[in-house]
């Protein structure tokens, strides 16, 4: 499998979870980042505004996994 092709799986694995559940995440206002719903910072861009309606969650996961990834992260950074 291609590198690109496993990267895209693990992200429609980790959109599933989300979807799942979308009651336990929210979308950051600043950077689009699903984020656990106790996060009070978004730890990719320092946002502090929160979209947390679950067809939002649920509509973004879905976005994400149908793409590669476009942004840097925190863990990128260290």
């Amino acid at each position: 499998m291609p590198p690109e092709d496993s990267h895209l799986s693990e992200r429609s694995e980790k959109a599933a979870k989300i979807i799942a559940h979308p009651g336990n995440f929210k979308v950051c206002e600043g950077c689009d980042s699903i984020v656990a719903k106790r996060v009070a910072i978004c730890p990719n861009c320092s946002g502090y505004r929160f979209d947390d309606e679950s067809a939002r969650v649920v509509e973004q996961a879905t976005l994400l996994a149908s793409r590669a990834q476009t942004t840097v992260t925190h863990e990128d950074l260290q």
